[in-house]
């Protein structure tokens, strides 16, 4: 018989009392099996039902990946061969050899950062937990349950489905859910997601798979501690000025018994330089809550990526007794004031007394499986963010509190972090119980983000007062289930996000604002509307409408809005294989989950409303990526032209969480898609805005920049052959933070009598003699324009590229097919005679990369 793996707990041998809390990691290899009581799912899978190896942190579904019971579900069709594992009970095990000296100490706690979801842990048989929330960390006092030698730690994990559905059937009007299984699994319109606490995006989104996660999730430990321990510090900013910083350290102490203790409080500055405070308390048995003053001189203001450094201090929490040190803990901090602006309907941040635009992007989860989410894979996002001159990502809420690593690299790189409360869309249950789970859930989330000065704002979640009041199955839910229960179900969800959430964040991070959702007006109004508030904007795209109306109007703050695309051939290729595509291709509906699938229509409606005819699949790939850039691109540079009424554009969406077609603008494998290449141009710091519509060009002119620069403004108009036709323009001061209407230029006096489908104009902003920002427009629908042969050339030196155009070329991309490779710029525009030097960043060798290069124009000739 196979051996349990056991791990060896190493515990020096130190006195029962005051020795310091141990901690010993019991992460690693564990076993898991189908649990016997699962009689069916044992017969159908018998190899599953006998132990094989698991993974911790982890999920059955990578443990069956990693021994080939499935096939890798992310490849070709393979996500309906999954599917069994989600609805069915599993057991994890592992063996924990304990020593005489560590059941010396008061406390051996199991310490669970997460378990998904409906999960029981036993050792040696004893139940010791029952848990109900993937979302928050379990801790629970292991010690009696223990001796010395060999013990079993067993944690069995019901199927959330098969726990959740007899409930639900048993339901006349299931609460509203957000995405039906495609896999029959769940009826129709009876789905167990709005019940249960655990990331939503597994039950399948519009851009990911149905993978419904069972497994110990995150990092376990075994603590040992005696007398008492730190159980949290909060770290809050009370007050800033140039000349100091005054803080409080919030400590929660657990203690056994009444005592004295000593805490010693340190900040570490940005320079190195300490200074600290120490101060003895008496505590009482139980929790004790105990406040200690600090004042940092000179503070450093800590600040978002392009208005200042971002300084970080390191405030040190050590617990002494008896001249021993017996427990300690450490919190990286920055010193920064948050306000939201919300006065007349507006919506916008203020940090450190500057109105900031908040330019950015929508994050969901990096991965199906977050245990094996590197740390790389996260900064390769947050930099692909700073490289596009971004200063914000939302967190949407239908995934998971990010990693700690995550927030720590944020502030670091001074990215704004919009976090959401782990909602999707779903109606949520109005019973207390329910409540107070999620109420546990917010204040350990909270309370463990809270040191972080990149986290400047907490929402309620994603869509469900925007949902609840606007959507039409909502509406017709609330009709069928009467008034009774609609205020109920209404008066349980204001509770929690008006109450139980605003409490946690007023609580535990004091000084970060809150908002009850997104879309939404703090109850103060109408949701999503342009008049107030946040707004998600999809008449574009999900509305079918076209590009053009992102024009009609300035919101007060666009928190979502978005156009898909599909990934570069390199990506499809790794999930599709080397056959023959096309957009009807199952392969490729499977891996596109707008519509069920149908969402490959989209694309190819707005194709053929905006761009030219494609010449075959790898061309229809580069096609929709420039339609999604260019739509993007209009409705940002709209947004940032509505300033001060906009106060912020986060397009929908930054990343994937498998290989996809979706609105990601990197995708799963991190490789860019056109538009993250075009948002380091639309969000630059000075832009240029140009919008042709009605016989007329809008030119306005954008600085996010705290102080006055000088600029010259041009716009200069051709025809094909490169003649000029016209040349407007001047000198200016761009005034501070903000964004100015310049010129409005009739199209007569802009291109003369020249035919609107052979002429086009040239908008740039330079500053310092060097162009800030540049746009090539039109007045016609790229697919009516009769765009000349761009003539071409690629020179190569090593693994840089100089590219040079005899003609107008838009949107050039260059592409390498299936040969991974990641240009420094793609999807530019070149004029005539102009030219561009490239660096390739490839694992493939010079050579392949200029045999694989095909460049790709808009233009219909080569």
């Amino acid at each position: 018989m196979k051996r349990w793996f056991a791990l060896p707990l190493l515990f020096a041998a130190l006195p029962a009392w005051g020795a310091p809390r141990t901690s010993v990691s019991l992460d690693g290899e564990w076993q898991v099996r189908i649990d016997p009581t699962d009689a069916t799912a044992a017969g159908q899978h018998p190899r599953e039902a006998k132990w094989f190896r698991a993974q911790v942190p982890g999920s059955v579904q990578q443990d069956l990946i990693a021994a080939k019971r499935v096939p890798d579900p992310f490849q070709g069709l393979n996500e309906d061969k999954i599917q069994w594992a989600g609805l069915t009970n599993w057991q994890f095990r592992r063996v924990i050899d304990v020593t005489p000296e560590m059941l010396q100490r008061d406390h051996l706690d199991l310490v669970f950062d997460g378990l998904d979801t409906f999960a029981t842990v036993s050792v040696n048989g004893q139940q010791l937990l029952a848990t109900a929330n993937a979302h928050r960390q379990w801790r629970v006092d292991a010690k009696p349950a223990l001796k010395v030698g060999r013990n079993e730690l067993l944690v069995s994990i019901a199927s959330p489905v098969r726990t959740l559905q007899p409930m639900v059937l048993k339901e006349a009007n299931p609460l509203p859910g957000e995405y039906d299984s495609a896999y029959g699994d769940e009826p129709k319109g009876k789905q167990s997601s709005p019940y249960i606490r655990k990331p939503k995006y597994h039950y399948s989104w519009d851009w990911g798979p149905r993978i419904i996660n069972i497994g110990v999730w995150r990092p376990v430990r075994l603590e040992a501690w005696d007398d008492v321990r730190i159980e949290t510090i909060q770290v809050d900013q009370e007050a800033i000025n140039d000349a100091e910083a005054q803080l409080t350290a919030r400590y929660t102490l657990v203690a056994d018994t009444a005592g004295s203790v000593t805490l010693r409080t340190n900040v570490v500055g940005p320079d190195g330089q300490t200074q600290g405070v120490e101060r003895t308390v008496q505590v009482a048995a139980g929790e004790n809550r105990i406040t200690v003053p600090l004042t940092i001189a000179s503070p450093q203001r800590w600040q978002p990526v392009g208005y200042g450094a971002q300084p970080l201090y390191r405030v040190q929490a050590a617990l002494v007794e008896g001249g021993a040190e017996t427990d300690r803990t450490e919190r990286r901090i920055g010193l920064r004031t948050v306000e939201l602006l919300t006065k007349d309907g507006g919506f916008g941040f203020q940090v450190n007394g500057i109105p900031i635009f908040a330019k950015g992007a929508n994050v969901i989860p990096f991965d199906n499986f977050p245990s094996r989410v590197p740390a790389a894979q996260m900064r390769h996002i947050l930099q692909g963010a700073v490289d596009a001159n971004m200063n914000m990502l939302r967190i949407w809420g239908g995934g998971y509190y990010l990693d700690d690593a995550f927030y720590a690299m944020a502030d670091e790189m001074g990215i704004m972090i919009w976090q959401d409360f782990m909602f999707g869309g779903a109606v949520t249950p109005p019973d207390a119980e329910f409540r107070e789970n999620v109420r546990v859930e917010a204040e350990q989330q909270v309370a463990r983000l809270q040191a972080h000065p990149s986290v400047v704002a907490w929402s309620g979640g994603n869509e469900v007062l925007s949902g609840w009041e606007n959507w039409s199955d909502r509406k017709a839910f609330k009709k069928r289930i009467g008034a009774d229960e609609q205020e109920r179900i209404g008066a349980g969800m204001a509770v929690l996000f008006n109450q139980v959430l605003r409490d946690a964040v007023l609580t535990r991070s004091p000084g970060t604002p809150y908002w009850p959702g997104s879309p939404s007006t703090n109850y103060e109004g109408p949701v999503d509307t342009d008049a107030a508030g946040d707004r998600h904007f999809w008449d574009v795209w999900s509305g079918s409408k076209p590009v053009e109306n992102y024009l009609d109007s300035c919101t007060r703050f666009m928190s979502e809005y978005g156009f898909q695309a599909m990934p570069d051939m390199a990506t499809i290729r790794e999930f599709a294989g080397n056959g023959p595509l096309a957009l009807d291709s199952p392969v490729l509906k499977g891996h596109q989950k707008f519509l069920a699938g149908e969402g490959n229509e989209r694309l190819k409606m707005y194709l053929d409303q905006r761009l030219r005819p494609a010449k075959d699949f790898a061309d229809t790939v580069y096609l929709t990526q420039v339609n999604q850039a260019q739509a993007i691109d209009m409705a940002a540079r709209h947004h940032r032209a509505c300033r001060p009424t906009n106060m912020g554009s986060l397009y929908w969406q930054m990343n994937d969480t498998w290989p996809s077609i979706s609105w990601a603008s990197i995708d799963y494998h991190g490789r860019w898609k056109l538009l993250n290449y075009a948002a380091r141009r639309f969000f630059a710091p000075q832009a240029i805005v140009a919008e042709n519509r009605g016989g007329k060009t809008r030119i306005a002119l954008v600085s996010d920049a705290v102080q006055p620069i000088a600029a010259e403004w041009r716009v200069r108009s051709f025809d094909m052959a490169g003649r000029p036709l016209g040349d407007k323009g001047g000198t200016t001061t761009l005034a501070p933070l903000s964004a100015t209407d310049i010129a409005s230029l009739a199209d007569a006096e802009l291109f003369g009598s020249a035919a609107p489908n052979a002429s086009y104009a040239v908008a740039e902003l330079v500053v310092d003699g060097k162009t800030a920002s540049r746009r090539v427009f039109e007045r016609m629908l790229p697919k009516d324009m009769i765009y000349p042969a761009p003539g071409l050339s690629a020179r190569w030196e090593g693994k840089r590229v100089t590219i040079t155009a005899k003609n107008l070329a838009r949107a050039v991309m260059l592409d390498f097919g299936a040969v991974a490779a990641q240009p420094s710029d793609d999807g530019f525009d070149l004029l005539p005679g102009e030219s561009v030097t490239i660096e390739v960043a490839s694992d493939a060798a010079a050579r392949a990369l200029a045999r694989a290069l095909t460049l790709r124009t808009l233009s219909t000739q080569p």
